[in-house]
């Protein structure tokens, strides 16, 4: 079985050697590569096309967040992790919208963060467990109407269309994938959206966690 292929990304070199002892101590991963800038990270990316980039947000040169969005736009197939102090969830809107598949915590342990590289290396999004109760509270509280509709109210083509767009797939991806027409997959999403009171793909994401609909080990 061939190994995940990670690349690392943080401008501390005492970090980057302890990601790369833990990424390389698994038997299904290995370190391909490391920047200290996003700058770097995205010439480097670009080059090797690992399955996994890891991101530290705050980079000098380029931020994580700058970088994560130009990988998503050189090699939309790297799939991106990002590591952050920060545990308010307050970048997960920006993050989201760059494409990235998974935030975590520096705080957290190893195997979240492991959790977090398998899960984005499978099409899944990764959420780091200690912001998620707040990110989906938030949504909970601030973003569903009072009489939104349940999963079990959603239709079946609904809930697989708002499920594969929290994942990051395009409408033209979904209408493939369910064989049907964009247009229908357009109207499963805006009919979904608006009973559940939803105004955005950060709300999607948030209530496909909220649900178990993602992989979030």
């Amino acid at each position: 079985m061939s190994k995940l292929r990670v690349f690392l990304a943080d401008d501390h070199a005492i970090m980057r050697e302890s990601l790369r002892l833990i990424v390389d101590s698994q038997a299904d991963m290995e370190c391909v590569g490391e920047a200290g800038d996003g700058r770097e990270a995205v010439e480097q990316v670009c080059r090797l096309l690992p399955d996994v980039a890891v991101l530290d947000i705050s980079m000098p040169q380029m931020s994580g967040l700058q970088a994560a969005g130009r990988i998503k736009q050189c090699c939309p197939q790297v799939k991106v992790v990002t590591l952050t102090r920060h545990a308010d969830g307050g970048f997960f809107q920006q993050l989201l919208g760059a494409g990235v598949s998974g935030y975590v915590l520096k705080q957290s342990a190893s195997d979240v963060l492991l959790a977090a590289v398998r899960a984005a290396a499978s099409g899944g999004v990764y959420l780091d467990p200690a912001v998620t109760g707040k990110i989906t509270g938030g949504f909970a509280r601030s973003r569903a109407k009072p009489n939104a509709a349940s999963p079990a109210e959603l239709s079946a083509r609904e809930q697989e269309v708002l499920r594969l767009i929290a994942l990051g797939h395009s409408n033209k991806e979904i209408a493939a994938q369910t064989g049907v027409g964009v247009k229908t997959v357009e109207a499963h999403k805006a009919n979904a959206m608006q009973k559940l009171g939803m105004r955005g793909r950060t709300d999607i994401v948030s209530y496909a966690i909220l649900r178990g609909w993602l992989r979030n080990e």
